[in-house]
């Protein structure tokens, strides 16, 4: 037999064992206050139990606890637990389109509204998540504790915008070196797409390593002005607002390769049939297989006797005598 805590032993015992030595060999405080007789008016009746037997009772089932808090336990082997769940990698768009208001309060709010509504739907699977535009990053690595990557993608503000040119290439080959251990590789894209010219070159990287792809569109096809950090519309060479429109190109691409895309509305049911489509192509996946120890618990037979010898010992409690 072994203890699971053993730290708790050791750290609880020397401490209630010098205390109960204290105790158990200090004189009797009243006799040094009180007249013999006084004393004799004040003590319990004799039908209580004596205090020194009182007193070990109560340090003997201490030390139960104690031994319960450290876990005995007997280890009767090892076994080899499956996973449930799938590994994902999650990518949010912060190009400059982003901060388009087509849909309120703008595209990027809106698509980390979308993904945080994807993580819910997700609670027993591993993501992570990574910003991209002209440079990727990881924003979360891989993790089941949702809300902690809810918090990483709150995070997400207007200051994280940039305004140059999606490099899809560059986020590609970030996904390929990211999922390369994965097995099966997924990524889940949330942007206002890119046009077929920027994703040509990040289609051939994620046909190369067997990635799929499926995509949330933010945006409308009607679009809206694009706007700088300060609020402004920008203007073209020619005077005229620049303007930009979601590109479907991305979501043809993923259902080319085998995956899908949905169009970013308002409420739940767009998320949750992606979710439903993305489970039911890898439903038999798993995410891979643990080592655990089987033991059997005995704390509860201390802990037990513990509680019986404090019932006995405050049952028997003195009764003062009146003067």
């Amino acid at each position: 037999m072994t203890f699971a805590n053993a730290q708790f032993f050791w750290m609880l015992i020397i401490p209630v064992v010098v205390f109960a030595f204290l105790i158990l060999t200090n004189k009797e405080r009243l006799s040094r206050i009180f007249d013999e007789k006084v004393l004799k008016r004040l003590s319990a009746t004799d039908e209580s139990m004596p205090m020194v037997m009182r007193n070990i009772l109560m340090f003997i089932a201490v030390f139960l606890m104690i031994v319960a808090f450290a876990r005995p336990v007997t280890e009767t082997g090892e076994k080899k637990v499956e996973i449930q769940g799938l590994t994902l990698l999650t990518a949010l768009d912060i190009s400059g389109s982003m901060r388009s208001k087509d849909v309120y309060p703008n595209r990027l709010a809106f698509a980390k509204k979308k993904m945080t509504t994807f993580f819910d739907a997700m609670p027993s699977d591993e993501i992570g998540v990574v910003a991209f535009a002209y440079s990727p990053f990881v924003l979360a690595p891989f993790s089941s504790d949702k809300e902690t990557l809810k918090m990483m993608i709150e995070g997400v503000d207007d200051t994280y915008i940039n305004m140059g040119s999606t490099d899809f290439s560059a986020l590609g080959e970030q996904v390929a070196s990211l999922l390369e251990e994965k097995k099966p590789k997924i990524l889940v894209l949330f942007t206002d797409g890119g046009d077929e010219e920027a994703i040509a070159g990040f289609s051939d990287i994620l046909k190369a390593n067997d990635i799929d792809l499926y995509v949330v569109l933010v945006g409308t096809t009607k679009g809206a002005p694009v706007i700088d950090e300060n609020g402004n519309a920008i203007t073209q060479k020619d005077g005229t607002i620049a303007m930009s429109q979601r590109n479907d190109a991305l979501g043809e691409l993923a259902k080319k390769n085998g995956g899908a895309y949905v169009i970013a509305a308002n409420g739940t049911e767009d998320i949750r049939q992606l979710v439903s489509v993305i489970r039911s192509k890898y439903q038999n996946q798993q995410q891979g297989e643990v080592t655990v120890k089987e033991r059997v618990e005995y704390f509860y037979y201390p802990l037990g006797l513990a509680l019986f010898l404090l019932l006995i010992a405050f049952s028997s409690l003195p009764q003062r005598r009146e003067i």
